[in-house]
């Protein structure tokens, strides 16, 4: 499949820009409720188009795409300590920092996606691999990322401090896959951005997102989420909390 496959940037190829959605949509329905994401997430391809992977197939269809954003980390952050708000945050850094025009001095992955019937099959590797070239292509350092594990889903209830460090008995490296393809490629854990993202909605929303009755205060387990979605019944609202894993990469 490799062999056959085109992978550049959007800025090599912009003609691909109105085909970047084309593809299904993986996420639970209800992912699609983060206002950061539905905010400033089209504003990549425009923005930052150096930093955008695309890949296609023989046929010129579009197989998978990754979304990147250069930042400023220093300064915006003491030490270069990456941020709590982990994927929420470093996108509204990116965007207003280029109106602002300020110099970044980071790279941050966003999102990787494959199309659905080539999944496993290697793809998200070269894409991650790609968007490293990208960014070591114009001077920078390091790639982070808040990684979002592709198997938390299966322990909601495990606290992501202890499920991003666990690593597997035979070698060493990270229990979840997703986490496992950045550290062979050179990537290091380093630590839980516990309010990643955020989803807040009315119980009607959420009954309309998820299927679920949401009709007792308490903790809801929704299919897709990494943790409990906290139901309010009095107060006819809940809210999702996701936490993720920051990585860093260097190039």
């Amino acid at each position: 499949m490799n062999d056959d496959l085109t992978v550049t940037t959007l800025a090599e190829r912009p003609e691909l820009r109105e085909r970047l959605w084309e593809m299904p949509d993986t996420w639970a329905p209800f992912m699609d409720h983060d206002l950061v994401a539905n905010a400033l997430m089209g504003s990549i391809a425009e923005l930052f188009p150096e930093h955008v992977v695309v890949a296609t197939d023989a046929e010129g269809a579009l197989v998978a795409r990754g979304h990147s954003v250069p930042f400023r980390l220093h300064g915006e952050s003491r030490d270069g300590h990456l941020p709590d708000r982990g994927w929420d945050q470093v996108l509204l850094w990116a965007v207003n920092g280029h109106r602002r025009g300020e110099r970044p001095d980071t790279v941050s992955a966003i999102e990787i996606a494959v199309r659905t019937d080539l999944q496993g099959k290697g793809l998200s590797g070269v894409v991650l691999g790609a968007m490293r070239d990208a960014a070591r292509a114009r001077g920078y350092a390091e790639v982070v990322a808040p990684v979002r594990p592709s198997a938390k889903h299966r322990e909601p209830g495990t606290p992501m401090e202890e499920y991003a460090f666990r690593v597997r008995a035979e070698d060493g490296l990270p229990y979840d896959p997703w986490l496992r393809v950045h550290v062979r490629a050179g990537a290091r854990v380093e630590r839980v951005a516990p309010v990643s993202m955020t989803i807040s909605g009315s119980l009607a929303e959420w009954r309309e997102w998820t299927g679920l009755p949401f009709d007792a205060t308490g903790e809801v387990l929704v299919p897709g989420a990494l943790a409990p979605v906290r139901c309010d019944a009095e107060r006819d609202h809940a809210v999702y909390v996701e936490p993720n894993v920051w990585v860093r990469h260097p190039v």
